[in-house]
């Protein structure tokens, strides 16, 4: 999956989420993404459950298209403070 096609898929699946997706390790390790993802949906959830609201807006394609996804996930309170 291309960094654009995770970025909708996570926008579609969780509440007013802005994500970007990048390539951390360059273009050319398309296997490796980082998704930045702020969505009132974290709200009063411990980090480990707004993971999980990540990885459940992709279900299987973090087992079959997604190799690795570091992820930094923020309400839209706490990224701007």
């Amino acid at each position: 999956m291309n960094a654009d096609d995770v970025a909708e898929l996570i926008e579609s699946e969780l509440e007013d989420a802005d994500v970007t997706v990048t390539h951390p390790r360059g273009e050319h390790d398309e296997d490796h993404l980082a998704a930045l993802v702020i969505s009132p949906a974290f709200e009063g959830k411990s980090l480990v459950q707004q993971h999980q609201l990540v990885y459940d807006a992709l279900g299987d394609h973090m087992t079959t298209d997604i190799h690795a996804l570091e992820l930094k996930t923020y309400t839209p309170e706490a990224y701007e403070g």
